[in-house]
């Protein structure tokens, strides 16, 4: 059976409610597919209104239910009346075999049953008035229902991309102001070995940070970004090793040769050969990120992406950089707090779940180099549907 593209988009006032981590590990964990993209939009209202006028036409939806989810997009993606402001919404695409029935599986109806099982039990809503009628009603995300209405919704997102996406830091629910700050959380690719709930699990803990997602980006990072992200910790690697290296190498010779080194010797060891071990270090780290060795590769190969990918988030809100740092953790999972980030999810000091920016000036810096608001939704749209 041929892949599939599938998208979810998490609405306005799920998003708005930090709803989103236990969103993404409903997909990810029950569907089994491929997360490939994630990208945020505040729409403006010419998209609000073609997606809506998409959601109408669609003969696949319940016709008396049809006019109401419409109407709904029109209201709550478009920018607020009353301050015209625009609205957050982030959009998943998944990939794999029979992916569109996998995620409508998940999704579940858009009246809930309350059961619990399917994503819109669990964070939907609806309201029936005393005839019976839906009075209220909160579908939590929307879907391509069909292969037909997923080739033209994601046509259209992709249309707008651009526009309406990236780094939607002004949307009208993110405080503004000098004293805003922007922080860079990297979901490693130790989340993403198999499909679980881990990653939605991880972002479900950040959410206690009362900040905002305003950028997300499934990444694959190259070699070459690896190397100027981590290159900082390259040369603190070196010398922070010099001291270690030249004590165990020390114990290897006396074991092998049966002979004392001398202080000076052990210090000469330790010059010569802990910046080479920083370096092997350092290399381990790219591996890790990348899923490829990268020490002695030509320019062109370190270029290309790597082999194992990550999820980039932007949150932003006032002391973003320290209420974020503060609920990852340390960098050694052993000594965080427990309810902590890396306490929960991390194996050890390079295998430790997440990492987040430490300071704004490194936030910026580490942006720039992973594109976060890089137009990752577009190319998929086109390889699919050219």
């Amino acid at each position: 059976m041929a892949k599939e593209l599938a998208f979810v988009l998490i609405n306005p006032y799920t998003v708005a409610k930090s709803r989103t981590g236990g969103v993404i590990a409903r997909y990810i964990s029950r569907t089994g597919l491929d997360f490939v993209a994630a990208r945020m939009f505040a729409p403006n209202q010419e998209l609000a209104q073609a997606y809506a006028q998409l959601i109408r036409t669609d003969s696949d939806i319940d016709p008396v239910i049809r006019p109401l989810l419409a109407d709904y997009v029109e209201r709550e993606y478009g920018p607020d009346p009353a301050t015209g402001c625009r609205r957050r919404v982030m959009m998943l695409l998944f990939e794999g075999e029979n992916a569109i029935q996998a995620v409508k599986d998940v999704t579940g109806p858009i009246r809930p049953t309350n059961s619990g099982e399917s994503v819109r039990d669990t964070f939907g809503d609806h309201i029936l008035d005393p005839a019976g009628a839906i009075h209220y009603l909160e579908p939590a995300v929307f879907i391509g229902p069909n292969p037909n209405a997923t080739a033209e919704a994601l046509k259209l997102w992709a249309k707008y991309s651009e526009e309406c996406g990236g780094i939607v830091d002004a949307a009208g629910d993110v405080p503004q102001g000098a004293s805003l700050e922007e922080a860079l959380v990297i979901l490693k690719p130790d989340n993403f070995r198999f499909a679980s709930a881990r990653p939605g699990l991880i972002i479900d803990i950040f959410s206690r940070s009362g900040l905002r997602i305003v950028a997300a980006k499934i990444h694959r990072m190259t070699v070459a970004e690896a190397e100027e992200f981590y290159g900082p910790v390259r040369d603190v690697l070196r010398e922070k090793l010099k001291g270690m290296v030249a004590e165990r190498s020390a114990k290897a010779v006396a074991a092998e040769l049966g002979m004392e080194v001398p202080e000076e010797v052990k210090g000469q060891l330790g010059d010569i050969l802990g910046p080479r071990y920083g370096d092997n270090q350092f290399y381990q780290i790219v591996q890790f990120m990348t899923g490829r060795w990268g020490e002695g590769l030509l320019e062109e190969e370190k270029a290309k992406p790597g082999t194992v990918h990550c999820l980039l988030l932007v949150y932003a809100g006032v002391n973003a950089i320290s209420r974020i740092r503060n609920i990852l953790g340390p960098t050694d999972p052993s000594k965080a707090l427990p309810g902590s980030v890396r306490r929960e999810f991390g194996q050890d000091i390079m295998v430790n779940a997440a990492h987040a920016s430490d300071s704004v000036e490194n936030a910026r810096r580490e942006m720039k180099i992973t594109q976060v608001g890089a137009d990752s939704l577009r190319p998929w749209a086109e390889a699919y549907y050219p």
